[in-house]
């Protein structure tokens, strides 16, 4: 037994995250992240969890984003908070090498919106927090795969190169792995991002018994 293996350490620390965002453009200023929502975990158990509506005066999502993150115009307006203060929030962990970054998809999707945020509040790109990320989408991959990790590789590049693993018929979006670890979930609230990102955490906790990282 190795009990080096991320399943047995309970004090390992983690920032687990999700943006929701205006569309689907990795590059564009106008792809404003308006949803932030984040917890703070030790081992198995939750520390802290934040959800913050992200104020932007010009924000306009797709018709197709509205619709599918279920945006709210006046919830937004009512719950909106200075942009400049949630980032320094969500950052304070990001950047603490304490901290291991899980979220689902977020190496194809997240880091980059990360980076748009920064980059709209005049902040030079940074993506220093990347080799501690896990991403749940790439285990998935893997365990459906039955492509493991070899401890002698380096761990990034893996996932990366399951990033742009496809099979057919294999489907490893959240919906799918709730159904697949028997996890309850709300279909009416996928994309909200604080509940993807609780139940990103349960999905992970399940698949440290199946992948040896």
């Amino acid at each position: 037994m190795n009990e080096n293996l991320l399943r047995f350490n309970k004090k390992q620390k983690y920032l687990v995250f999700d943006f929701e965002t205006c569309s689907l453009n990795l590059e564009s200023p106008n792809n404003k992240p308006w949803q932030l929502g984040f917890i703070t975990c030790e081992g198995n158990s939750i520390l802290e969890k934040k959800d913050f509506y992200i104020s932007w005066d010009d924000l306009n999502l797709s018709k197709d984003a509205a619709r599918i993150t279920g945006f709210s115009k006046s919830k937004y307006n009512k719950g909106k908070k200075d942009a400049s203060l949630i980032l320094e929030e969500f950052e304070k962990y990001l950047y603490d090498d304490d901290y291991l970054v899980l979220g689902h998809n977020v190496l194809g999707f997240d880091i980059y919106i990360h980076n748009i945020y920064r980059r709209l509040l005049k902040k030079n790109t940074n993506y220093s927090y990347i080799n501690r990320i896990i991403d749940t989408n790439c285990l998935a991959r893997s365990i459906k795969n039955n492509i493991p990790f070899s401890n002698s590789g380096n761990f990034i590049d893996w996932q990366y190169k399951l990033l742009h693993h496809r099979t057919r018929g294999v489907k490893t979006n959240l919906k799918q792995l709730c159904k697949d670890y028997d996890i309850d979930f709300d279909e009416s609230r996928l994309h909200e991002a604080l509940y993807d990102v609780e139940k990103t955490f349960d999905i992970y906790k399940k698949m440290l018994w199946q992948i040896e990282i």
